[in-house]
């Protein structure tokens, strides 16, 4: 049943003219088309990993390529789909017809010709196509005022630093906005600490993998601010799912703004006190980084404006107090296999760490 009607039988349905099991039906489909928009306009929002809304020059150039390809794929589909419906619909069996089998036909020079020119025509289009792609993606030129961030993978995290701002932080990445007659691109150099992982932020790029002892690079250049969300797209362990990007595009003044606020050491508030001797006197200090204190863990993300953050966990939660102390008190209950074990802390050690990373701004 079609879940389209015109604008008199709805009407007439909802009116009661034909009977109350129709008008539940209409007021059903109704609901359904609506949450079904509904789920779609959620599908393709902005801050979606929608690959049908580039926002940067190489994920414009990839979208170019993928609509040429799905232009020809549709073609082809067209072409054969035709061609058998003609066959079953001109050849169809009808009575009176013989049993015999038709005469059949060997040797065509043009239908031979025909299957192997247009297949290798298409093949070359879609190389030339592909590797113009790469070749301009690839092979761009780096400006002087581009932005240089490392980007390490970890089992089930992002690390970023900034090796000419000083900067070391985790799981969101800040970016300038970039101007076409200005442009800032950012330049991403990546590797991997453990396991093949791939950085893949549709709206901005394509894929790349981050492969252990491999440095493989790739460039970003949003047009407009916002947030745009990525994903690991290799599977590389359990949590390979929650292994989230978050990319900040922001404006050159807010951009500045948070390399300064970054760039300061760790913000030490004296009512946390308590929580800060608690973090360095436990395991938390061998594996997490807190700038200008004694903590200079590297296995961990580094965690000297944890609290400036909007999530933890890689992404997984928002960074409340709550899921905070959830994730310090027991990792697995956010992300099972985490790496970080639980810390078994009392609830009175457990609030003061709390407090404490939460003035980490």
């Amino acid at each position: 049943m079609s879940l389209c009607m015109n604008q008199a039988t709805a009407e007439k349905l909802m009116s009661g003219a034909i009977g109350a099991p129709a008008r539940e039906l209409a007021q059903w489909t109704h609901r359904s088309v609506y949450r079904a928009a509904g789920l779609l306009a959620f599908q393709f929002d902005h801050s979606s990993t929608n690959i049908f809304a580039p926002q940067g020059t190489p994920a414009r150039s990839i979208f170019g390529l993928s609509m040429l390809v799905l232009a020809i794929c549709a073609a082809i589909f067209l072409v054969v789909s035709g061609l058998l419906l003609y066959t079953l619909i001109r050849y169809r069996h009808r009575n009176g017809d013989s049993n015999r089998e038709p005469a059949q036909i060997y040797g065509s020079n043009q239908v031979e010709l025909s299957w192997t020119v247009i297949p290798v025509l298409i093949i070359v289009v879609l190389f030339l196509a592909t590797a113009r792609v790469i070749f301009i993606t690839e092979q761009a030129r780096k400006p002087a005022s581009a932005v240089d961030v490392v980007v390490i993978g970890h089992q089930y995290w992002w690390e970023y630093r900034y090796p000419k701002l000083g900067i070391v932080t985790a799981n969101e990445l800040h970016v300038p906005v970039s101007d076409p007659g200005h442009p800032t691109p950012t330049y991403l150099t990546m590797s991997s600490a453990d396991t093949d992982h791939s950085f893949w932020v549709p709206e901005l790029a394509g894929k790349m993998d981050v492969i252990p002892n491999k440095v493989n690079t790739m460039w970003i250049d949003p047009e407009k601010p916002g947030l745009y969300l990525g994903q690991c797209a290799q599977y590389c362990g359990t949590q390979h799912a929650k292994m989230l990007i978050r990319v900040y595009a922001d404006s050159p003044a807010d951009f500045a703004a948070w390399v300064a606020a970054q760039q300061h050491p760790a913000l030490q508030n004296a009512s946390a006190s308590e929580g800060s001797a608690v973090f360095q006197r436990n395991a938390c200090i061998s594996c997490h980084a807190i700038s200008g204190t004694a903590a200079k863990g590297t296995f961990g993300p580094d965690l000297s404006h944890v609290a400036s953050r909007a999530t933890i966990a890689s992404g997984s939660v928002p960074n409340t107090p709550e899921n905070l102390r959830a994730f310090v008190d027991d990792p697995a209950h956010f992300k099972p296999g985490a790496l970080m074990p639980a810390m078994h802390l009392s609830d009175h050690d457990l609030d003061a760490v709390t407090q404490y990373l939460m003035t980490l701004r």
